[in-house]
């Protein structure tokens, strides 16, 4: 895929012949997710393990006589030559793309993201944005799907929390040390250090690259803490989401323009590139214009050639939440931008942000332009987003505003517990997440409900040992910790990023029938909190305070707890530990919300409001839902739903058991979750869904622009430019409608206005009406005379003729329309 050499300064100094390979297993992200290797690396040094799960950190931090005494213990140093040959075998084995795809349209994917979520030791991630992309790569490294990913490597990942003695949270920012976390730098293959430039007015910043290896998929960090930078732009990288919007608008073009030059001083030609959100836009600016120089072509035909091959995943529920740059500080950067390439224009780089009527510039919209596809994370996120971009598409239906959408998944195995990993080996093999998962439903359904709630119970058990040391840190002494929670009792687990619309107090609303449902000797229920609010955001701020008071009430007992500093390391706990999800958001704002997904394959189960993912996951049989169709109800509705459900249904459902123990009911929902959710909601599916969906259709339609000089390109923005200029000269006449047999004929005249009677396709349209669907019917183009034609169609329907209009909307073959043709006309 490329040229480059990693750089082997600063690796382990000293490393027995018995280990060899022990350092390529640490530089290995795969150890993440692999529970064969946790146990590998708590054997190297047991404390530093658990504190950091950094096993590059573990083992740059032992010495020779430690490393001596493992390499002279035979049992380690077979668990070392056997975990090595599986990474070997995982690196060279035929997997499923290689052998589903062998002839597919693209060579590989270019994947930009702004956060990362992998592990712990490497902290590029503030939430679930960061999250979706560490197990996107993770899922293509089991499929062998050829993808590489650009970020940014930032000294300071998002804050830690702590809270303090009056229960306020307090924010702290460590710094990374490069040196002690899994990376290395990237060499060109003649060994030189990669460094690129990007221009900034008045100066170049330069950009240095790092790589992670994700299993199979290489990620490269870009860095501008170079010495040959100006302290301040030496900066830029250092913080994620830090500093103010112009050092946000730096970042983005770090990643979008820097990152793209890399991946060319790399020799990686990526066919297509994957936006996860709008924070890489300006990959598009500089994909084209390295297209424009390379054939020397025209800027606007680079950007029509490129777009098919770029797709843009939008996360984003609510207008507020895309970004937005003052228009004159981002002309000053795109100035100086333009003014290094040749052939392009700063105002045709500002009107694609800005759009045609002004404003502020979006990345969002840049990203909306220059891409050949657009989804959101959700079937009802993709609905959301249709409303969001709809102003970009006027007069065009809801329903046909070009958004559409892969719902997110998890990275199974990097969230199941080493009980339920041997519970899904047992029954589905080793490689059951490295394939199209087709038996996978079949295999789990099968398994005894006794095992089942065996391993439920190991989980529950494991958490409450999690729980409590975690506990004794958090107060720095045994005390109450040592009873926390009780491991045969209904654990509740509620973690998020706190803010207002996630409704984190909802169960906190009726505080007495709460404690009711904590404090019954029969049927105990616990709750497990977490979650971190925006540094500058007060109102979550005093949200997490509410919950860190009502935890410490005498009355409480260590029935519910508030866990500090959630993080993925917390997050992976409790998806395996509790029985219940519990998620309440403001519908629609909750685009898909993966931590829900993450207790499926440990036999976890959902209470959530029906929005994101569980509104179409969402069947009795699988779990519980706060509304009955998503709608948006107040606060005190909701909260006496959720409180009747825990009461009469759910609490019900766990304490009622058979003969041998087993609660009957509360199993088979664990099966049937197990079974056809966790296999449905994992990025497994999710990416096969891009792959076929998007990149195999993107591949082809690249291809097609850019051979041949970019010739289809170029006719495609002669096409646009004469659909510019005379698209307003369109117009109807009255239509004729005639009653034939029980059929309509429908005759009406449209006036073209000089427009290329090709470029133009006349229809009839029908809008939604009750269970009916929209309707788009071709109509048949008579002779052109006097520059119009007669269009015709006859239909046969039960809907009143008068649900009918005739409507013009622009056409190529090759092109996409409305996405690149926005072009309508309707009949008056």
């Amino acid at each position: 895929m490329c040229g480059w050499a990693e750089d082997r300064d600063g690796p382990i100094a000293y490393l027995p012949e018995e280990l060899k390979g022990l350092d390529e297993l640490a530089l290995d992200l795969r150890w993440s997710w692999s529970h064969e290797l946790d146990v590998l690396w708590r054997r190297v040094h047991p404390a530093l393990w658990d504190a950091t799960r950094n096993p590059w950190l573990v083992l740059r931090s032992v010495g020779r006589a430690a490393l001596d005494v493992l390499a002279s213990d035979a049992a380690f140093t077979a668990a070392v030559r056997a975990c090595v040959q599986d990474r070997l075998a995982q690196a060279g084995g035929a997997r499923w793309f290689g052998r589903t795809h062998p002839q597919a349209s693209f060579e590989t994917v270019a994947y930009f993201s702004m956060e990362y979520a992998i592990c712990e030791a490497l902290p590029l991630y503030a939430g679930g944005l960061g999250v979706l992309a560490g197990d996107y790569l993770k899922a293509a490294g089991d499929l062998g799907v050829p993808i590489v990913a650009v970020g940014l490597l930032y000294r300071q990942g998002y804050f830690r929390q702590v809270i303090d003695v009056e229960g306020n949270q307090r924010e702290y920012y460590p710094v990374t040390d490069v040196e002690d976390v899994p990376i290395l730098h990237v060499r060109d293959a003649e060994g030189a250090l990669v460094r690129v430039g990007i221009p900034f007015p008045g100066r170049d910043v330069v950009v240095r690259a790092w790589r992670a290896r994700v299993g199979q998929i290489p990620l490269i960090l870009l860095d501008t803490d170079d010495p040959q930078n100006a302290p301040p732009d030496r900066g830029i990288t250092s913080a994620l989401y830090g500093g103010d919007a112009e050092l946000r608008l730096q970042q983005e073009l770090v990643l979008g323009i820097g990152g793209w030059r890399v991946l060319e001083a790399l020799g990686i030609r990526a066919d297509l590139c994957h936006l996860n959100e709008g924070h890489a836009a300006f990959v598009v600016l500089e994909r084209a214009a390295t297209l424009m120089e390379r054939q020397c072509v025209p800027f606007e035909v680079a950007l029509a050639a490129t777009r098919p091959g770029t797709i843009f995943t939008t996360h984003t529920p609510v207008a507020a939440g895309f970004d937005r740059f003052d228009t004159a500080t981002v002309e000053r950067y795109l100035a100086a931008y333009a003014a290094s390439r040749p052939g392009m224009a700063t105002d045709v780089l500002l009107r694609l942000g800005c759009g045609t009527s002004g404003g502020a510039f979006m990345p969002a919209r840049l990203a909306l332009y220059g891409s050949g596809a657009i989804n959101g994370v959700s079937r009802k996120h993709g609905e959301v987003s249709r409303q969001l971009v709809a102003p970009a598409f006027p007069r065009w239906p809801l329903a046909e505003i070009p958004v559409g959408s892969v719902t997110n998944g998890v990275h199974t195995p990097s969230w199941d517990s080493p009980e339920a990993d041997r519970l899904w080996t047992e029954h589905c093999g080793k490689e059951r997440w490295r394939d199209d998962l087709s038996a996978v439903e079949a295999q789990i359904g099968d398994v005894d409900g006794v095992d089942l709630w065996a391993m439920r119970n190991r989980n529950r058990a494991r958490l409450v040992d999690f729980v409590r040391d975690r506990l004794k840190q958090q107060r720095g002494d045994d005390g109450p910790a040592r009873y926390a929670l009780d491991p045969n009792a209904l654990t509740i687990g509620f973690a998020r990023r706190f803010a207002s619309y996630k409704r984190p107090l909802l169960l906190l609303r009726d505080r007495e029938r709460l404690l009711r449902l904590l404090k019954d000797a029969a049927r105990p229920v616990q709750i497990i909190v977490a979650g971190k609010a925006h540094p500058h955001d007060d109102e979550a701020k005093a949200m997490v305070r509410a919950w860190v008071e009502f935890v410490r009430s005498a009355d409480v007992r260590g029935r519910a707890v508030f866990l500090s500093d959630y993080d993925l390391l917390l997050a992976e706990e409790l998806v395996q530990g509790v029985d219940l999800w519990l998620n309440t958001p403001h519908p629609p704002w909750e685009a898909s919300g993966t931590s829900g997904m993450k207790v499926l394959v440990n036999g976890g189960l959902n209470l959530s409001e029906l929005d994101g993912w569980w509104a179409e996951a969402y069947a009795p049989r699988f779990g519980w839902s706060l509304g009955a169709n998503g709608e948006n109800v107040s606060d005190e509705a909701t909260a006496s739903t959720l409180y009747e459900q825990l009461e009469r249904e759910i609490v019900p459902a766990f304490y009622t058991r058979d003969a041998d123990g087993t609660p009957a009911a509360w199993v088979e929902r664990m099966r049937a979750s197990m079974a056809e959710l966790a296999p449905r909601f994992s990025t497994n599916r999710m990416l096969r869904e891009y792959l076929e969906g998007y990149y195999l259709p993107a591949g082809e339609a690249v291809r097609a622009r850019t051979e041949r000089h970019c010739a289809l390109a170029r006719t495609i923005v002669a096409w646009q430019e004469g659909l510019r200029e005379g698209w307003h000269a369109i117009r109807f006449d009255e239509p004729r409608v005639e009653a034939e047999g029980g059929a309509y004929r429908y005759t009406v005249r449209c006036h073209l206005g000089g427009v290329d009677p090709d470029w133009v396709r006349v229809e009839l349209y029908a809008d939604a009406a009750g269970a009916a669907p929209s309707e788009r019917h071709p109509m048949e183009r008579g002779t052109i005379t006097d520059g119009g034609a007669d269009y015709r169609a006859t239909l046969r329907t039960d809907r009143p003729i008068g649900d009918y209009t005739a409507r013009a909307v622009a056409y190529h073959p090759h092109a996409t329309v409305p996405l690149e043709a926005a072009e309508i006309t309707w009949q008056r």
